[in-house]
């Protein structure tokens, strides 16, 4: 855990602040402006990358990928810039939590991993790029896109130690343990060999 060094109104404030970023639903947003349906009817429902993918869109789908990741990083250095690092992780965190859970959706979000990625790479880019190349080799080597996601939150607080980022270990475990709970339906489908592989409809 970084110092606290702010005042509790200031990392009130931020938290705000990175909730209400990380609770634009871009996935919706994007599928709506490329004209492809309400994406709350497409495959699993979710508002995430690998849902927009099945719409067949791939450009909708990589643009949803920048934002989701875009809203978690700009959440972690507004906060950064303008307060500190402890209202950085305070102000990831929340935005974080909220993409998985934003309140315009009745608190029915994504699961948070491009959220995740963009905000660790905010924080520590080098733990941050290590989970991007961890999350690529996992889906590519599965064509599961949810085994990469998995592995690549599980690998976040042990990249975060090996490069030095001690200050970022506890927020990492933490984050990893909601995307593991948020990804539980998967996990049994993984388990029972049913899980679908990227592309797949």
């Amino acid at each position: 855990m970084p110092v606290i060094e702010s005042s509790a109104a200031v990392l009130i404030l931020w938290a705000v602040i990175g909730y209400g970023l990380g609770s634009v639903p871009f996935g919706l947003v994007v599928t709506r402006a490329f004209g492809l349906g309400n994406l709350r009817q497409i495959g699993s429902g979710n508002i995430g990358t690998t849902n927009v993918l099945r719409t067949g869109s791939k450009a909708a789908a990589a643009l949803t990928l920048l934002l989701d990741g875009g809203k978690g990083a700009a959440a972690v250095l507004l906060a950064r810039s303008l307060a500190g690092e402890d209202a950085a992780q305070a102000a990831g965190l929340m935005a974080f939590l909220g993409h998985c859970f934003p309140v315009w959706l009745g608190f029915k979000g994504g699961k948070g991993v491009a959220t995740f990625l963009g905000l660790l790479l905010a924080l520590a880019w080098p733990a941050g790029i290590a989970c991007c190349l961890t999350w690529l080799a996992a889906a590519a080597a599965s064509r599961i896109s949810s085994m990469g996601a998995l592995v690549s939150a599980l690998s976040a607080p042990v990249w975060a130690f090996v490069l030095g980022y001690q200050a970022v270990i506890a927020l990492s475990v933490l984050l990893a343990a909601i995307v593991f709970i948020r990804h539980s339906a998967n996990i049994a489908r993984l388990r029972a060999g049913t899980e679908p592989r990227i592309g797949q409809k």
